[in-house]
């Protein structure tokens, strides 16, 4: 059985946030999605990314170019193809991210054309995966913090994160606001988007954070100085934790961390680091270096992945993310006491996108 790929195309979404966001080192005021479709044998299969529109324009172009023709049941086979394809342009930055998306699309396809859920087809490792609560944008005023603290709490969730490192002078008032909200036995995370440098990042883990309750400190430092994070790793406060990879658009990336020492939890983006055949090779990686595999954000295709993931604990619930895909798509998941849970019922990622 094969079924050639008839149509390769892209839909680009642009939506607006709900107030003005900031980080450590950006701030914006939307979030835009680009959706690749591949169709083969009556079927649709949905994958995306989230970056520039000029995404788009690589899948609509050079990608569709490749993948037209070959066989959907052979997603690894395209996946080669399309990395092949811009080695001149290299295969990281925005060519990542669209060869992330058709991955992802043709991965829903194959599961679509073999009527199983993605994870199925896959093979899971886990029921369901635990999600935590993400947010906290350094531009929220402190009531703002709390409340979308409390949200969290509403859904059951064990873990909390928000951005620091903008105004770090700033950062105790709010993550008091935070922990005020969700008590003292729930997991309080901060991910400063790589806003210091090593001896800051390590004063503010000893001091503000250390004295908080902190548990994990996500990309103190930039993730393209892998020494500076095993620095900062081999410096914190027991029990801190140092996580980084959202970046890493390929193994290569990943591979540099985890040989630097440099993180505690590999992250790994399934919309940037390769689709699905990226994130199964973060967990391989994450499996022989003995640690554990985060999702970060597009929590209806990590659903999915992750829990065909051996080392996965837990996946991001990034509040652009939950919003745009419940704008965006019909069929996306809700927590289930804490957990995301890929729809077994439906196949492929479950989703279909509103026109």
């Amino acid at each position: 059985m094969t079924a050639p790929v008839e149509h390769v195309g892209a839909v680009v979404r642009t939506l607006a946030t709900d107030r003005p966001e900031s980080d450590g080192t950006l701030a914006w005021d939307s979030t835009t999605m680009v959706i690749a479709e591949v169709r083969a044998g009556g079927e649709t299969g949905i994958g995306y990314s989230y970056g520039d529109a000029a995404i788009a324009a690589l899948i609509d172009g050079t990608l569709a170019g490749v993948v037209r023709g070959m066989d959907a049941l052979a997603p690894g086979a395209a996946w080669a193809a399309m990395t092949r394809a811009v080695r001149n342009s290299l295969a990281s930055g925005l060519c990542a991210y669209a060869i992330s998306a058709v991955d992802v699309a043709l991965h829903d396809l194959k599961a679509r054309l073999l009527g199983v859920p993605l994870a199925d087809l896959l093979g899971r490792w886990h029921e369901g995966v635990e999600i935590y609560g993400s947010g906290g944008f350094t531009s929220y005023p402190l009531d703002a913090l709390h409340a979308q603290a409390e949200g969290w709490m509403e859904l059951g969730l064990r873990r909390v994160k928000i951005k620091v490192g903008r105004d770090p002078a700033a950062d105790a008032a709010r993550l008091d606001a935070v922990r005020s909200a969700i008590g003292a036995d729930v997991d309080l995370m901060v991910d400063a988007n790589g806003a210091f440098t090593p001896a800051p990042a390590l004063a503010a883990a000893h001091g503000t954070y250390a004295e908080r309750g902190v548990s994990w400190f996500e990309e103190p430092v930039s993730a393209d100085d892998p020494a500076g994070l095993r620095r900062v790793r081999d410096g914190a406060p027991p029990g801190m934790a140092i996580a980084a990879g959202e970046y890493a658009s390929d193994v290569f990336g990943m591979r540099r961390l985890l040989d630097a020492g440099a993180v505690d939890v590999l992250q790994a983006d399934v919309t940037r680091c390769g689709g699905v055949t990226g994130l199964l090779r973060a967990d391989a990686l994450a499996k022989a270096h003995n640690l554990p595999l985060s999702a970060h954000c597009a929590p209806a295709v990590s659903a999915h992945v992750l829990a065909a993931c051996e080392t996965a604990i837990h996946i991001e619930y990034f509040h652009d993310h939950v919003r745009a895909e419940a704008a965006v798509f019909d069929g996306v998941p809700e927590p289930a006491g804490g957990r995301l849970v890929a729809d077994r019922e439906r196949p492929g990622l479950g989703l279909s996108l509103r026109r």
